[in-house]
């Protein structure tokens, strides 16, 4: 009797995991959901239209900022530079608007230049030169966050523009609960959908994180498509730290910087793996949701930041193990 309880708990806690592993996405709506709830039931005053809102609002700026980590991932590579060039990209930001309107298309062409190049730094050095990813993004990032202090002086310079503020954290058509960040959102989440999903681009990275070798055979410039995964990582990062800089209104130095390991874990938590090859942005946009209501609700049970940081590394390590599983390809 024991041992068929027990063959029972066991296929349970197997087809729990088999459907982690399965639908990753829908898993983490599910969680975020849940966590939403225990945070209501836990606070009734947090639901809100406005609490709604600033959820949406975070969420979202997450995953354009994910966006990249993730297509970085599924090429097989892994970018710790994101919070730095969004960082940086937010002190472009606030420097060349400085409170006033008419700089949108300066700054837009001059942090999307910024992105691109430390994407490509990092690129070339994991890719051509062959040095461990991990290291590589870490080392530029560090260069990259000194030079946002020699441009400051370490203090905030300047603020983002009346108008650019507006266009990212005004409530359309009166609505608290509809950031009009959304906006951006409608434009920048269908083009990584079409990106991964649809451009020869996309399945070409999905063939070199599976299996480089036979991608190669295929006629796949390897190493091509996996420095353009890093320039993509940089330029969406770039532009999540634009509207970082509007959301916050003035920036810092290394005022993004959390989001390398915030945009690392949203992607994972939807699913894609770091071996490459598999993985979903709809996954990364459920990680993110996941993320912020998670953060949401430890700020709202008392936490204090570090262990904040404990427990998003703890459920890092769950979640790579949740999630550990072979390619199904011949090597």
């Amino acid at each position: 009797m024991r041992n068929a309880l027990s063959a029972q708990q066991l296929s349970a806690g197997q087809r729990v995991k088999m459907f982690i592993q399965k639908s990753p996405a829908r898993m983490a709506f599910i969680i975020a959901g849940l966590l939403y709830l225990a945070t209501i039931i836990k606070t009734p005053s947090s639901f809100n239209a406005s609490a709604i809102g600033s959820i949406i609002m975070l969420t979202l700026l997450l995953s354009i900022a994910s966006a990249g980590q993730t297509i970085v991932l599924i090429g097989g590579g892994m970018d710790f530079g994101v919070g730095a060039v969004m960082s940086s990209a937010a002190i472009l930001t606030t420097t060349i608007m400085n409170g006033e309107d008419g700089h949108f298309l300066q700054l837009l062409v001059t942090a999307l230049a910024m992105g691109a190049l430390v994407g490509l730094l990092n690129g070339v050095c994991s890719v051509k030169i062959g040095l461990p990813p991990m290291i590589v993004t870490l080392a530029i990032s560090n260069v990259v966050t000194r030079m946002q202090y020699v441009l400051t002086q370490g203090s905030p310079m300047g603020y983002a523009s009346p108008t650019f503020i507006k266009t990212v954290t005004a409530r359309l058509f009166g609505l608290q609960f509809l950031p009009s960040i959304v906006l951006y959102a409608v434009v920048l989440i269908p083009l990584v959908f079409y990106l991964l999903n649809r451009s020869r681009f996309g399945k070409q990275v999905y063939l070199v994180g599976n299996n480089p070798t036979a991608a190669r055979l295929s006629g796949v410039s390897v190493a091509r498509v996996q420095i353009l995964t890093y320039v993509f990582s940089g330029l969406f990062a770039a532009f999540a730290g634009m509207l970082g800089a509007a959301y916050m209104n003035a920036a810092r130095c290394q005022i993004f910087d959390e989001y390398a390991y915030n945009s690392l874990i949203a992607v994972i938590i939807g699913g894609t793996t770091l071996s490459g090859g598999v993985g979903s942005y709809t996954g990364s946009i459920a990680g993110s949701l996941v993320m912020v209501v998670l953060s949401n609700a430890l700020t709202t049970m008392g936490f204090s930041q570090p262990l904040r940081n404990i427990f998003m590394g703890l459920i890092m390590v769950l979640l790579l193990i949740l999630y550990n599983r072979e390619k199904n390809v011949r090597q």
